[in-house]
């Protein structure tokens, strides 16, 4: 099996079993972010406890990348602290759009979408889901 073959099983078991999902009613989501470009929805609750981020609930429609994307964060994120998750997230977006490449250490399953890299219409949808997060710790931060 080849290296893509691997990172292509890893998007779709995290589209298809999604971590952290549940069905969030507009009413109750934290945030609520959608791209009418591609049609990607993303709904999103997080709690924090102190200074950790102790849980994130999504609720994504779109694209298979949008959503493992997302899977992908609310599983690297929960339990860790705010400052790591906010600068994880800023260099993981500025990756995304062309800037240093994080080690696989660093990435974890999220290696998986560094090809996306060479698609800019698609970097929106794996960056979605962390932009979300990022409105959402701010939001509960204020």
């Amino acid at each position: 099996m080849q290296l893509d073959e691997i990172y292509q099983e890893i998007i779709l078991d995290h589209y298809k079993h999604p971590r952290h999902a549940r069905i969030i009613a507009e009413d109750e989501a934290l945030v609520n972010e959608e791209n009418p470009t591609c049609g990607d929805h993303i709904k999103l609750n997080a709690r924090l406890e102190g200074d950790q981020v102790a849980d994130v609930e999504i609720d994504c429609q779109g694209c298979a990348i949008c959503s493992a994307s997302a899977s992908m964060m609310a599983e690297r994120v929960v339990g860790q602290p705010i400052t790591a998750v906010m600068k994880f997230s800023d260099s993981l977006i500025e990756m995304m759009r062309g800037g240093p490449v994080l080690s696989e250490s660093e990435l974890g399953d999220l290696t998986a979408l560094s090809g996306v890299r060479q698609y800019p219409l698609r970097v929106k949808c794996a960056t979605m889901p962390w932009h979300a997060l990022e409105s959402a710790i701010r939001r509960l931060r204020s």
